[in-house]
């Protein structure tokens, strides 16, 4: 898996992968897929973001803080 903070996220929620990909809109032979490739489409990266109230670059970005706060100064 090419981003596990997004299988991480999906444990501590205690939601199944069909249950991820009913929450996303697709299917989960299309989230299966996705997985495989390491290919998300930007839109359903977006409402994981949302869903797990975490940003998109912790996501997919490997960064350890999944916070939403802004991080510059």
């Amino acid at each position: 898996m090419k981003y596990p903070n997004i299988e991480a996220e999906r444990a501590r929620l205690g939601m199944s992968k069909d249950d991820l990909a009913r929450a996303c809109g697709v299917t989960y032979r299309t989230l299966y897929n996705w997985e495989r490739n390491g290919h998300y489409r930007l839109d359903v990266v977006q409402k994981m973001a949302k869903l797990f109230n975490c940003t998109i670059d912790y996501l997919v970005l490997k960064e350890e803080n999944k916070s939403k706060e802004n991080r510059g100064s």
